[in-house]
């Protein structure tokens, strides 16, 4: 048995009896950083044992993993918060569990982009999922693609990148669209944005920006 165990994404508290009793039960937790995976794993007085899961590692440790769970180990997967397989490492082990005959089960819990889309103000009954844009190769024709885009556009973005990506977004969807950027949600300093994407560049242009961003951009009328 595998399950899929999400993570608060800030707030420890969020985290759900069901995802605790799982991480009690199971014999191993498959973490993204098992740095930050103790943390949690500690405040709720779980000693069970972690190993490593990433994208730098899953298809190294991949099919020892099946191997694992095809002999009945129960195994659960975390990342470093929010819900495994939504820009994080989830996908290769879950389709090779399917292809073995294996039984997946994914527990319904903390994903960063819900929050951010139901506060935005921004219509949320149809949208796309975009994660995280390619840095450059295929940057420039994805954006000429999503500018065309109806439904309302859902990103993830680095503190670091923020500013450059709303300057794009202005050159393709323009500066009156609108707008909503969300950093540390749930978190002592968590801050939601909206307004035009022109609005929300001049709100943290030039700022020191942290925390974890999701950006929701309306689509085109």
């Amino acid at each position: 048995m595998l399950y899929l165990v999400p993570t608060p994404i800030g707030n420890l508290k969020d985290i759900t009896l069901r995802a605790l009793e799982v991480l009690k039960e199971v014999d191993l937790i498959l973490a993204e950083d098992t740095r930050t995976s103790s943390h949690l794993l500690n405040h709720y007085q779980i000693t069970k044992p972690i190993t490593p899961y990433h994208q730098h590692n899953e298809h190294k440790v991949l099919q020892h993993l099946v191997d694992q769970l095809t002999q009945g180990k129960k195994m659960a997967l975390v990342t470093d918060a929010g819900t495994p397989g939504i820009s994080d490492p989830a996908f290769l082990l879950v389709r090779e569990c399917v292809k073995a005959g294996i039984k997946v089960e994914s527990l319904p819990g903390a994903t960063a982009f819900v929050p951010a889309l139901v506060n935005s103000g921004i219509p949320g009954n149809r949208f796309c999922f975009e994660g995280f844009l390619p840095l450059k190769k295929g940057r420039q024709s994805l954006m000429k693609q999503l500018a065309e885009e109806e439904r309302t556009m859902i990103f993830y973005e680095s503190p670091q990148r923020l500013e450059k990506t709303l300057e794009e977004f202005i050159g393709y969807f323009g500066a009156d669209r609108k707008c909503s950027v969300s950093r540390e949600l749930t978190k002592m300093f968590e801050e939601n944005a909206r307004g035009s994407i022109a609005e929300v560049l001049a709100h943290f242009k030039g700022k020191p920006v942290k925390g974890e961003i999701v950006i929701v951009v309306e689509g085109k009328e």
